[in-house]
């Protein structure tokens, strides 16, 4: 599955493209789309740790 992070040009997040979730970059989109079908919006904050250190 190949979600909106696709294009993204940031390697944190190109490393969940292939991620089996709904991401959606920081965009007002994404907010309109969250307001519309009323749920809320979940944040990551951009964490990211080797396997070694998780």
């Amino acid at each position: 599955m190949v979600n909106r992070l696709a294009d993204a040009t940031s390697p944190y997040l190109l490393q969940h493209a292939d991620n089996p979730v709904d991401w959606w970059p920081w965009e007002a989109e994404a907010f309109e789309e969250a307001r519309r079908r009323g749920v809320p919006v979940l944040l990551s904050v951009g964490y990211s740790a080797c396997h070694w250190c998780q």
